[in-house]
């Protein structure tokens, strides 16, 4: 029904775009809105950039609050589309609450824990954000979030428990705006760069890259060495994007960065 191999050419995320090109025939034929499973930004956007040439589909995208960055696609006919907001309501909040006083974990020590002790599929969950030493919250779709009420899990060596609960109780991550201003580097280093562009120190800027907590251009970077160049986008999930708009040098041999923070 759709030219699947003139989209899928030239994609570096196949199997994700293989589902949602399911998805997208499925809401074809039986005329009916469809969603897909829980993606990440550098899925969507690919996603979003091969599908906008389809005059028979249209695609929306939501992720249980303003700011998320793991969505899924509303896929549908464009004859008489529908929003998201007045379709049923099929995401929950997640509260994973533990005491990781003495064992501080980052929300990707959380998901690996979720997605191995309690056997959830990641197209199932949304954004997971920390809540301090005390746990993380997250949105998961409602029939995930209702499997999961209740029961235990383990992350890293802290037994978690999981506890399903409405959206609107949750404390999502504000919603920020976009803001632009100017940073003098001394080096094109990621650890440097990330530091000013995100207001924390450089060593523990170092060691979030080291914990693979960051991404250039939506390719998780462990290397705190690695150099950025104009154009390049730095995402940290859970505190946003860094776009590197410009970058120059000064004429005491320092770099000048225009940056971007959303």
């Amino acid at each position: 029904m759709l030219p699947r191999q003139e989209l899928m050419e030239g994609s570096r995320h196949r199997e994700a775009l293989e589902a949602i090109l399911d998805t997208a025939e499925q809401a074809l034929r039986s005329w009916t809105p469809c969603w897909s499973g829980f993606i990440d930004g550098a899925v969507r956007e690919d996603a979003e950039g091969r599908l906008a040439a389809l005059a028979e589909l249209t695609v929306q995208s939501e992720g249980g609050h303003p700011g998320a960055e793991r969505r899924r696609l509303l896929l549908q006919r464009p004859e008489a589309p529908i929003h998201p907001s007045e379709l049923p309501d099929e995401l929950l909040g997640l509260e994973i609450s533990g005491n990781f006083l003495f064992d501080p974990s980052t929300a990707l020590d959380f998901r690996q824990g979720l997605l191995t002790t309690a056997g959830v599929n990641p197209a199932d969950l949304g954004d997971l954000w920390l809540r301090g030493d005390r746990g993380a919250q997250a949105i998961a779709t409602s029939s995930c979030a209702q499997a999961l009420d209740g029961l235990t899990a383990q992350v890293r060596s802290v037994e978690v428990q999981l506890l399903a609960r409405p959206i609107a109780a949750l404390q999502c991550p504000a919603t920020r705006q976009s803001r632009r201003f100017q940073s003098v580097e001394a080096s094109l280093r990621l650890d440097a760069v990330a530091s000013a562009g995100f207001g924390i120190s450089r060593s523990r800027m170092a060691e979030l890259i080291r914990q693979g907590e960051l991404q250039i251009n939506w390719t998780v970077v462990t290397s705190a060495s690695r150099e950025i160049t104009a154009g390049d986008r730095v995402q940290w999930s859970g505190r946003g994007e860094l776009l590197i708009e410009e970058v120059c040098l000064t004429k005491r041999d320092r770099w000048r960065l225009q940056l971007v923070r959303s």
